[in-house]
């Protein structure tokens, strides 16, 4: 199956998620791994790229072909002495990645299976579903659609929405016409002032923190975000709550006032293209799109002028600019610079740690009502993937406004962090 170049420059490494499930009797009165064993056969039916397997391309590049031969999913079963309640509030720290299937990525690629599972119990009788899928497979809201029809086969439920899995029509056909595109999106991060080389900041410790955002908290970030702000639409809670971890950070890391900082996250384009991408696209629809500004600017000048500095940087994915990305893109002599992990799951490529920051939003996404049979899952959220500056907004599950921001920084910058985190709302 064709491999788009949007798809080439994902990791090949699995993007761990979990699922946490409390004890009930509809838990207890089934056997959990075999409902997930028959569904997800189902699931494959339709989702059938998901059990195939990677292999280097021959045209080199870094570039990976995918091979629909039916390989399979593996299915691990675990049990632990731990009760759900040992995790607290499930900040992805260390002990979170017992709950996510081990993958040997020495072996070679063709042996690697696209999708992990892992069901573990735990000693309260709740149980958690670890997953993980290749990045280069699919994004976030295909890789959520492919969990949802999987859910329905779980509980014998319709209608089951199919997914469109012809990945050329994100590329034009129009060879004549050209598109113009601005690569300085993909250029290099900026380092640290003084600093040559990254691997002395990759060293460094780092730590986790999962920090719950109110409602008022982030209508007030909303509200001081505005202030200022002339014409136009208001900015979005995205955009207000990006800018504040972004300012935090700096001001956490103690940047001088000239040193260049990037927020880079992205964007997604399926509504963006013309005509758009056909509804149940399955694959990756993501455009990488960066902010910057010096830290003293960043720092001096109110947070609406750093949520303004991401809306125009949102402002940039149009149907020109996306295929213009698609196009250079495909004409690379080599890709995997652009992969933040190699095949191992390590920090490699361009450091997108300090003085930057990389945030990836599921604010947008349907995280939430991932029923197997056995009830709604108490928490989803991300597994133990982070690297510094690596952040997740994700949305509460009470589904009341509020969010919960997981970040990666440097052990000595995190205490800062908090406290600016706070104390600046």
């Amino acid at each position: 199956m064709y491999i788009n170049s949007c798809d080439q420059i994902k990791d090949i490494a699995h993007t761990p998620t979990i699922y946490l499930y409390n004890h009930s009797p509809a838990l207890e009165a089934t056997d959990a791994v075999t409902v997930l064993k028959d569904s997800l056969s189902k699931a494959l039916a339709l989702f059938y790229p998901l059990a195939g397997r990677l292999r280097w391309s021959e045209a080199g590049g870094s570039r990976v072909e995918l091979h629909c031969n039916g390989q399979g999913v593996p299915i691990f079963e675990a049990e632990t002495d731990a009760a759900i309640a040992d995790f607290e509030d499930f900040t992805p720290t260390k002990a979170i990645q017992a709950l996510i299937p081990s993958v040997d990525y020495t072996a070679p690629l063709e042996q690697i299976p696209l999708v992990i599972v892992q069901l573990t119990r735990f000693r309260c009788g709740g149980v958690c579903l670890g997953l993980g899928i290749s990045h280069v497979i699919a994004d976030g809201p295909s890789a959520l659609h492919f969990v949802t029809e999987w859910t329905k086969f779980a509980r014998g439920v319709g209608p089951i929405t199919a997914p469109f899995l012809d990945r050329k029509v994100v590329e034009t056909d129009d060879e004549l016409r050209r598109f113009e595109f601005d690569p300085a999106v993909l250029r290099r991060p900026p380092q640290l002032i003084g600093v040559e080389d990254s691997l002395e900041q990759r060293r460094k410790p780092i730590a986790v923190a999962f920090l719950p955002l109110s409602k008022v908290q982030i209508e007030k970030l909303r509200g001081k975000a505005n202030l200022d702000r002339v014409g136009g639409r208001g900015y979005s809670r995205f955009e207000s709550v990006a800018a504040h971890i972004w300012r935090c950070t700096s001001e956490a890391r103690g940047h001088s006032a000239e040193q260049q900082t990037s927020l880079h996250f992205v964007a997604d384009f399926r509504n963006k293209l013309n005509p758009p991408l056909p509804k149940n696209y399955f694959g990756n629809a993501l455009i990488r799109v960066e902010a910057t500004d010096k830290s003293g600017s960043l720092l001096a000048e109110p947070i609406g002028a750093a949520s303004r500095k991401i809306r125009e940087a949102v402002e940039k994915v149009t149907d020109e600019g996306v295929r213009g990305y698609l196009e250079y893109l495909k004409k690379l002599d080599d890709v995997g610079r652009f992969r933040s992990l190699d095949n191992n799951g390590r920090p490699k490529g361009d450091f997108y740690g300090n003085p930057n920051l990389a945030i990836i939003s599921w604010a947008g996404l349907p995280l939430h009502g991932t029923d197997f049979g056995w009830g709604n899952e108490i928490h989803v959220g991300p597994g133990p993937m982070g690297f510094d500056g690596k952040t997740f907004i994700i949305p509460d599950r009470e589904g009341d406004g509020a969010f919960n921001v997981a970040i990666w920084l440097q052990e000595d910058h995190m205490p800062a962090f908090k406290k600016c985190f706070y104390n600046n709302i």
